[in-house]
């Protein structure tokens, strides 16, 4: 079983950037996705990414102002936030999907990191 480790989140004004990586213990051909989720609310989907890179989703609320990656000879992903709102504020969670195809929704994952807490101020 894979672990995942997120890291990079942080308090930031409206309108900053942040960076957030996750580290895979393990090397994998899956897909890997970003979710956050706010307390009291279903986990939503950021961001998604398929093992070569060549394919990358994104939720609507996020499209143009965040960007994913991952480099596989580090067994990281990373997830590129720019231009930050009061709604991009939640838990980070990165995951692990069940297979090569693109992740979309939580159903797709199968293993899930911590999370890394993101504020953003007003």
């Amino acid at each position: 079983q894979v672990q995942l480790v997120e890291s990079g989140g942080g308090l930031v004004q409206v309108g900053g950037s942040l960076r957030l990586s996750c580290a895979a213990s393990t090397r994998s051909t899956s897909s890997m996705g970003w979710f956050r989720q706010v307390s009291g609310t279903e986990r939503e989907f950021v961001a998604g990414i398929t093992y070569s890179g060549g394919t990358t989703a994104y939720g609507d609320s996020v499209k143009g102002r965040f960007t994913i990656s991952r480099d596989n000879g580090k067994n990281m992903v990373y997830l590129q936030m720019n231009n930050l709102k009061p709604l991009d504020a939640g838990v980070y969670y990165c995951g692990q999907g069940r297979s090569v195809r693109i992740i979309k929704s939580f159903y797709d994952i199968t293993d899930w990191g911590k999370g890394t807490l993101v504020t953003v101020s007003s």
